[in-house]
Protein backbone atom coordinates (compact mmCIF):
# COMPACT_ATOMS: atom_id res chain seq x y z
CA UNK A 1 0.00 0.00 0.00
CA UNK A 2 2.56 2.19 0.70
CA UNK A 3 4.77 1.56 -2.45
CA UNK A 4 1.24 2.18 -4.42
CA UNK A 5 0.73 5.40 -2.87
CA UNK A 6 4.11 6.63 -3.27
CA UNK A 7 4.02 8.67 -6.00
CA UNK A 8 1.44 11.27 -4.10
CA UNK A 9 3.56 11.30 -1.55
CA UNK A 10 6.51 12.44 -4.36
CA UNK A 11 4.22 14.68 -5.57
CA UNK A 12 3.87 16.72 -2.37
CA UNK A 13 7.65 16.93 -1.69
CA UNK A 14 8.35 18.81 -5.41
CA UNK A 15 5.29 20.87 -4.64
CA UNK A 16 6.53 21.61 -1.29
CA UNK A 17 9.81 22.83 -2.97
CA UNK A 18 7.84 25.10 -5.77
CA UNK A 19 5.85 26.32 -2.89
CA UNK A 20 9.18 27.69 -0.78
CA UNK A 21 10.67 28.78 -4.00
CA UNK A 22 7.24 31.01 -4.91
CA UNK A 23 7.29 32.41 -1.26
CA UNK A 24 10.59 33.85 -1.39
CA UNK A 25 10.64 35.34 -4.60
CA UNK A 26 7.50 37.11 -4.19
CA UNK A 27 8.83 38.77 -0.66
CA UNK A 28 12.02 39.05 -2.88
CA UNK A 29 9.98 41.45 -4.87
CA UNK A 30 9.32 43.58 -2.34
CA UNK A 31 12.04 43.88 -0.22
CA UNK A 32 15.56 41.69 0.14
CA UNK A 33 15.54 38.53 1.93
CA UNK A 34 12.28 36.01 2.49
CA UNK A 35 11.17 34.66 5.17
CA UNK A 36 9.31 31.17 5.53
CA UNK A 37 7.11 30.08 8.85
CA UNK A 38 8.00 26.56 9.09
CA UNK A 39 5.17 25.43 11.15
CA UNK A 40 2.80 26.41 8.98
CA UNK A 41 4.75 24.76 5.85
CA UNK A 42 4.86 21.70 7.75
CA UNK A 43 1.28 21.31 8.38
CA UNK A 44 0.44 21.76 5.47
CA UNK A 45 2.90 19.63 3.62
CA UNK A 46 1.45 16.82 5.94
CA UNK A 47 -2.16 17.74 5.18
CA UNK A 48 -1.83 17.35 1.42
CA UNK A 49 0.35 14.35 1.56
CA UNK A 50 -2.68 12.59 3.42
CA UNK A 51 -5.69 14.07 1.62
CA UNK A 52 -3.57 13.14 -2.03
CA UNK A 53 -3.33 9.25 -0.30
CA UNK A 54 -7.14 9.32 1.19
CA UNK A 55 -8.94 11.20 -1.78
CA UNK A 56 -7.09 11.78 -4.11
CA UNK A 57 -6.53 15.72 -4.63
CA UNK A 58 -4.73 17.91 -2.25
CA UNK A 59 -7.53 20.67 -2.08
CA UNK A 60 -11.04 20.50 -1.00
CA UNK A 61 -12.06 23.89 -3.26
CA UNK A 62 -10.74 26.03 -5.85
CA UNK A 63 -7.36 25.75 -4.57
CA UNK A 64 -6.92 29.25 -2.88
CA UNK A 65 -6.06 27.33 0.30
CA UNK A 66 -7.93 28.64 2.68
CA UNK A 67 -10.32 25.27 2.84
CA UNK A 68 -7.19 23.42 3.71
CA UNK A 69 -6.22 25.81 6.17
CA UNK A 70 -9.20 25.16 7.93
CA UNK A 71 -9.06 21.53 7.33
CA UNK A 72 -5.83 21.70 8.89
CA UNK A 73 -6.06 23.98 11.82
CA UNK A 74 -9.42 21.85 12.67
CA UNK A 75 -7.18 18.82 12.95
CA UNK A 76 -5.14 20.38 15.27
CA UNK A 77 -7.65 21.40 17.48
CA UNK A 78 -8.88 17.76 18.00
CA UNK A 79 -5.99 16.41 18.66
CA UNK A 80 -5.01 19.20 21.52
CA UNK A 81 -8.74 18.78 23.59
CA UNK A 82 -8.99 15.04 22.13
CA UNK A 83 -7.45 14.06 25.61
CA UNK A 84 -7.50 16.68 27.72
CA UNK A 85 -8.72 16.35 31.04
CA UNK A 86 -12.51 16.12 30.72
CA UNK A 87 -14.83 16.29 34.44
CA UNK A 88 -17.78 14.29 32.40
CA UNK A 89 -15.14 11.23 31.50
CA UNK A 90 -15.10 10.16 35.19
CA UNK A 91 -18.54 10.93 35.91
CA UNK A 92 -20.78 10.00 32.39
CA UNK A 93 -23.98 11.11 33.79
CA UNK A 94 -23.23 14.29 33.32
CA UNK A 95 -22.20 13.94 29.57
CA UNK A 96 -24.26 15.83 27.60
CA UNK A 97 -25.25 18.21 30.68
CA UNK A 98 -22.70 20.21 31.84
CA UNK A 99 -19.42 20.97 29.54
CA UNK A 100 -17.52 22.46 32.71
CA UNK A 101 -14.08 22.86 31.01
CA UNK A 102 -15.45 23.17 27.16
CA UNK A 103 -13.49 20.35 25.81
CA UNK A 104 -16.65 18.58 24.24
CA UNK A 105 -18.02 21.73 23.07
CA UNK A 106 -14.30 22.58 21.28
CA UNK A 107 -14.18 19.02 20.26
CA UNK A 108 -17.92 19.08 18.54
CA UNK A 109 -16.79 22.01 16.92
CA UNK A 110 -14.11 20.66 15.43
CA UNK A 111 -14.97 17.85 14.24
CA UNK A 112 -18.09 19.47 12.43
CA UNK A 113 -15.23 21.46 10.62
CA UNK A 114 -13.48 18.32 9.36
CA UNK A 115 -16.71 16.66 8.39
CA UNK A 116 -17.69 19.65 6.40
CA UNK A 117 -15.05 18.80 3.82
CA UNK A 118 -14.94 15.19 4.55
CA UNK A 119 -18.36 13.47 4.20
CA UNK A 120 -19.57 15.46 0.74
CA UNK A 121 -16.60 13.71 -0.89
CA UNK A 122 -16.83 10.12 1.03
CA UNK A 123 -20.90 10.39 0.43
CA UNK A 124 -20.44 11.11 -3.30
CA UNK A 125 -17.64 7.78 -4.02
CA UNK A 126 -19.87 5.59 -2.40
CA UNK A 127 -22.22 7.02 -4.81
CA UNK A 128 -19.96 6.54 -7.93
CA UNK A 129 -19.04 2.55 -6.52
CA UNK A 130 -22.44 1.64 -6.30
CA UNK A 131 -23.56 3.23 -9.75
CA UNK A 132 -20.82 1.80 -11.40
CA UNK A 133 -19.35 5.73 -12.18
CA UNK A 134 -16.11 4.21 -10.70
CA UNK A 135 -14.72 1.07 -11.26
CA UNK A 136 -10.80 1.32 -10.30
CA UNK A 137 -9.01 2.02 -6.95
CA UNK A 138 -7.40 5.15 -6.75
CA UNK A 139 -6.39 6.00 -2.83
CA UNK A 140 -7.35 4.71 0.62
CA UNK A 141 -11.07 6.24 0.41
CA UNK A 142 -11.70 3.74 -2.53
CA UNK A 143 -9.68 0.67 -0.52
CA UNK A 144 -11.80 1.59 2.57
CA UNK A 145 -15.19 1.13 0.77
CA UNK A 146 -14.56 -1.67 -1.45
CA UNK A 147 -13.26 -3.53 2.09
CA UNK A 148 -15.18 -6.73 2.52
CA UNK A 149 -13.72 -8.45 5.12
CA UNK A 150 -15.69 -7.24 7.14
CA UNK A 151 -17.67 -4.92 4.79
CA UNK A 152 -17.42 -1.22 6.18
CA UNK A 153 -20.48 1.34 6.56
CA UNK A 154 -20.47 4.99 5.69
CA UNK A 155 -20.37 5.86 9.51
CA UNK A 156 -17.30 3.31 10.06
CA UNK A 157 -15.73 4.59 6.97
CA UNK A 158 -15.76 8.24 7.68
CA UNK A 159 -14.67 7.79 11.47
CA UNK A 160 -11.84 5.68 10.10
CA UNK A 161 -10.69 8.51 7.59
CA UNK A 162 -11.02 11.32 10.84
CA UNK A 163 -8.69 8.50 12.21
CA UNK A 164 -5.97 8.60 9.56
CA UNK A 165 -5.98 12.34 9.13
CA UNK A 166 -5.46 13.13 12.89
CA UNK A 167 -2.72 10.24 13.44
CA UNK A 168 -0.65 11.41 10.69
CA UNK A 169 -0.33 15.46 10.90
CA UNK A 170 1.05 16.01 14.36
CA UNK A 171 4.30 13.94 14.89
CA UNK A 172 6.18 15.09 11.17
CA UNK A 173 5.49 18.59 11.44
CA UNK A 174 6.06 18.99 14.63
CA UNK A 175 9.40 17.37 14.95
CA UNK A 176 10.55 19.09 11.77
CA UNK A 177 9.94 22.31 12.89
CA UNK A 178 11.35 21.84 16.07
CA UNK A 179 14.27 19.94 13.76
CA UNK A 180 15.19 23.23 11.91
CA UNK A 181 14.95 25.68 15.57
CA UNK A 182 17.45 23.44 16.92
CA UNK A 183 19.61 23.19 13.46
CA UNK A 184 19.60 27.13 13.81
CA UNK A 185 20.71 27.66 17.13
CA UNK A 186 23.80 24.79 16.19
CA UNK A 187 24.67 25.68 12.89
CA UNK A 188 27.06 22.57 12.96
CA UNK A 189 24.03 20.36 13.57
CA UNK A 190 22.54 21.83 10.05
CA UNK A 191 26.21 21.62 8.32
CA UNK A 192 26.37 18.01 9.28
CA UNK A 193 22.87 17.17 7.59
CA UNK A 194 23.74 19.24 4.57
CA UNK A 195 27.26 17.17 4.60
CA UNK A 196 24.89 13.96 4.55
CA UNK A 197 22.82 15.03 2.22
CA UNK A 198 25.28 16.07 -0.57
CA UNK A 199 27.29 12.75 0.19
CA UNK A 200 24.63 10.56 -0.51
CA UNK A 201 22.18 12.72 -2.89
CA UNK A 202 24.53 15.28 -4.52
CA UNK A 203 23.29 18.22 -6.02
CA UNK A 204 22.56 17.36 -9.08
CA UNK A 205 19.38 15.90 -8.17
CA UNK A 206 16.55 16.24 -5.36
CA UNK A 207 16.35 13.50 -2.55
CA UNK A 208 13.92 10.89 -3.02
CA UNK A 209 12.44 8.24 -0.86
CA UNK A 210 15.34 5.41 -2.30
CA UNK A 211 18.00 7.77 -0.12
CA UNK A 212 16.29 7.65 2.79
CA UNK A 213 17.57 4.45 4.67
CA UNK A 214 21.03 6.07 3.90
CA UNK A 215 19.91 9.56 6.03
CA UNK A 216 20.84 8.03 8.93
CA UNK A 217 22.12 11.76 10.54
CA UNK A 218 18.96 13.06 8.87
CA UNK A 219 16.91 10.53 10.89
CA UNK A 220 18.87 11.28 14.09
CA UNK A 221 17.98 14.45 13.99
CA UNK A 222 14.34 13.96 13.92
CA UNK A 223 14.43 11.18 16.72
CA UNK A 224 16.11 13.64 18.82
CA UNK A 225 13.37 15.46 18.03
CA UNK A 226 10.74 13.55 19.27
CA UNK A 227 12.84 12.69 22.84
CA UNK A 228 13.32 16.02 23.31
CA UNK A 229 10.32 17.70 21.96
CA UNK A 230 7.37 15.57 22.00
CA UNK A 231 4.21 16.98 20.32
CA UNK A 232 1.90 16.06 23.33
CA UNK A 233 3.07 15.91 26.82
CA UNK A 234 1.47 11.89 27.51
CA UNK A 235 1.14 9.07 25.48
CA UNK A 236 -2.85 8.20 24.73
CA UNK A 237 -4.78 7.10 27.89
CA UNK A 238 -5.21 3.16 29.07
CA UNK A 239 -7.10 1.45 31.43
CA UNK A 240 -5.34 -1.20 33.48
CA UNK A 241 -7.99 -4.23 33.48
CA UNK A 242 -6.74 -6.19 35.86
CA UNK A 243 -4.08 -6.04 39.14
CA UNK A 244 -0.70 -5.60 37.29
CA UNK A 245 2.73 -5.28 38.19
CA UNK A 246 4.74 -3.23 35.74
CA UNK A 247 8.34 -1.98 36.31
CA UNK A 248 7.83 -2.68 39.97
CA UNK A 249 4.96 -0.63 40.31
CA UNK A 250 1.49 -1.75 41.23
CA UNK A 251 -1.17 -1.51 39.30
CA UNK A 252 -4.74 -1.88 40.48
CA UNK A 253 -7.64 -2.62 38.51
CA UNK A 254 -9.50 0.27 36.57
CA UNK A 255 -6.45 2.55 37.15
CA UNK A 256 -6.36 5.29 34.51
CA UNK A 257 -2.11 5.42 33.13
CA UNK A 258 -0.77 8.01 31.59
CA UNK A 259 2.81 7.60 30.47
CA UNK A 260 4.78 10.86 30.11
CA UNK A 261 6.46 11.24 27.07
CA UNK A 262 8.49 14.18 28.58
CA UNK A 263 9.47 11.67 31.63
CA UNK A 264 10.77 9.33 29.34
CA UNK A 265 12.68 11.47 26.64
CA UNK A 266 14.22 13.83 29.26
CA UNK A 267 14.72 11.22 32.20
CA UNK A 268 18.66 12.22 33.40
CA UNK A 269 18.72 8.11 34.25
CA UNK A 270 18.23 7.03 30.69
CA UNK A 271 19.59 10.19 28.82
CA UNK A 272 23.26 11.65 29.46
CA UNK A 273 22.30 15.57 29.30
CA UNK A 274 18.67 15.03 28.35
CA UNK A 275 18.01 18.58 28.14
CA UNK A 276 20.87 18.77 24.90
CA UNK A 277 19.90 18.36 21.24
CA UNK A 278 22.30 15.38 20.29
CA UNK A 279 21.62 13.46 17.56
CA UNK A 280 24.88 11.74 17.36
CA UNK A 281 23.32 9.62 20.95
CA UNK A 282 20.48 7.92 18.08
CA UNK A 283 23.43 6.31 15.67
CA UNK A 284 24.13 2.80 15.38
CA UNK A 285 26.88 1.40 14.50
CA UNK A 286 28.14 1.44 10.97
CA UNK A 287 26.07 -0.02 8.33
CA UNK A 288 22.98 -0.30 10.63
CA UNK A 289 19.83 2.45 9.43
CA UNK A 290 18.31 4.70 12.14
CA UNK A 291 14.89 3.38 13.00
CA UNK A 292 12.59 6.52 14.61
CA UNK A 293 10.94 3.89 17.14
CA UNK A 294 12.24 2.53 20.15
CA UNK A 295 11.60 -0.66 21.20
CA UNK A 296 13.74 -0.34 24.53
CA UNK A 297 10.68 2.66 25.51
CA UNK A 298 13.31 4.93 26.95
CA UNK A 299 11.27 7.84 24.76
CA UNK A 300 8.15 7.56 22.68
CA UNK A 301 7.17 8.34 19.21
CA UNK A 302 5.58 5.83 17.46
CA UNK A 303 4.47 3.69 20.23
CA UNK A 304 6.22 -0.35 19.98
CA UNK A 305 4.44 -3.92 20.01
CA UNK A 306 0.92 -4.80 18.57
CA UNK A 307 -0.52 -1.82 20.17
CA UNK A 308 2.36 0.36 17.82
CA UNK A 309 1.34 2.83 15.58
CA UNK A 310 0.00 1.16 11.98
CA UNK A 311 1.64 4.13 10.05
CA UNK A 312 5.40 3.92 11.05
CA UNK A 313 6.78 4.05 7.73
CA UNK A 314 4.25 5.84 6.09
CA UNK A 315 5.08 8.83 8.70
CA UNK A 316 8.77 8.04 8.95
CA UNK A 317 8.91 8.28 5.05
CA UNK A 318 6.86 11.83 4.98
CA UNK A 319 9.40 13.28 8.00
CA UNK A 320 12.34 12.52 6.59
CA UNK A 321 11.29 13.61 3.48
CA UNK A 322 10.17 16.61 4.45
CA UNK A 323 12.98 17.62 6.42
CA UNK A 324 15.70 16.46 3.99
CA UNK A 325 13.66 18.37 0.96
CA UNK A 326 13.75 22.05 3.04
CA UNK A 327 17.58 21.60 4.10
CA UNK A 328 18.47 20.34 0.76
CA UNK A 329 16.77 23.15 -0.94
CA UNK A 330 16.93 25.55 1.53
CA UNK A 331 19.61 25.34 3.68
Amino acid sequence: MHKWLQPKQDEEANHLLSYINNQIEEQNSVTEGGLINIQIVSQQFCGHVIRNMIFGTRFFGEGTGEEETEHVSALFIILKNLNAFCISDYFPWMRGKTDFDGHEKIIRTAIERVQKYHDPLIDERIRMWNDGDRMQEKDLLDILIKHDSPKLTPEEIKAQILELMIATVDNPSNAVEWVMGEMISEPMILKRAIDELDKVVGRNRLVEELDLPQLNYTKACIKESFRLHPFAPFNVPHVSVKNVVVAGYFITKGSHVLISRLGLGRNPDVWKDPMRFDPDRHLCEEGKQVILTDNGLRMLSFSTGKRGCHGVILVSTITTMLLARVIQGFA
